[in-house]
């Protein structure tokens, strides 16, 4: 939609993102073996159309976990450590109705086990790595602090899944003051209708939508 001033929103949103002196950072969420990988997601029952656009998201954000290197953008691993010894009641008591009831053998991403494991890449030496309990890499955690230590003016989120994760960790970020773009080939979720729901959720009131492509042309003009 056009502004006051004549000039298309958008572009007056990515402008003020290719100021000198704004410091991009990409959040990589949950992006681990239990979310990710095929052989583990069969009790989902994932059409294959779903399972071709995760395949897609996930080669996406390794594109993006690249080319972020190379143009010296931070990379922040932000991943679900499930703790038999905290576990989540609330969400026992959702999924199951048992408030009290101990973290299942089947909880996605348990502290320690090959299924919190990043899968198909992972960060490299002296990337941030901030493990939270539940949705938000926010909530319980000090990802915005480290992110403000580290000078950084907007933020990157891609990742898994659309309309959790990533949603949730989104929806902090902009709480939070952040700048958000989201790309929208660098997530999924595993049902195409509701990533294409959580999309619209997150273009409502959380981030501006883009790509991979022109998130990567925004870092290269911060990097000259």
């Amino acid at each position: 939609m056009p502004g006051t001033d004549g000039t298309d929103l958008r572009t007056r949103q990515f402008a003020h993102l290719s100021r000198p002196g704004s410091t991009p950072a990409l959040l990589v969420v949950d992006v681990q073996r239990d979310f990710a990988d095929p052989d583990r997601l069969t009790e989902y029952g994932l059409k294959d159309a779903a399972l071709t656009a995760l395949d897609r998201a996930v080669t996406r954000i390794g594109h993006l976990v690249d080319a972020a290197r190379a143009a010296q953008v931070p990379v922040v691993w932000v991943e679900l450590g499930s703790d038999p010894a905290r576990p989540w009641r609330a969400s026992n008591w959702l999924r199951g109705g048992d408030y009290d009831a101990p973290m299942s053998p089947d909880e996605p991403c348990r502290v320690g086990t090959d299924g919190a494991e990043w899968y198909r890449m992972r960060p490299a030496e002296g990337e941030e790595r901030v493990v939270k309990r539940g949705y938000s890499g926010f909530l319980g955690t000090d990802l915005d602090a480290r992110l403000r230590a580290a000078g950084c003016g907007w933020l990157t989120v891609v990742g898994l899944t659309s309309e959790c994760c990533v949603y949730a960790t989104a929806q902090d970020a902009v709480q939070h003051d952040w700048p958000v773009v989201v790309p929208t080939d660098a997530t999924a979720a595993y049902d195409l209708d509701v990533n294409a729901a959580a999309l619209q959720q997150l273009a409502l009131n959380v981030a501006v939508l883009a790509d991979a492509d022109e998130v990567t042309a925004l870092w290269e003009r911060n990097s000259r």
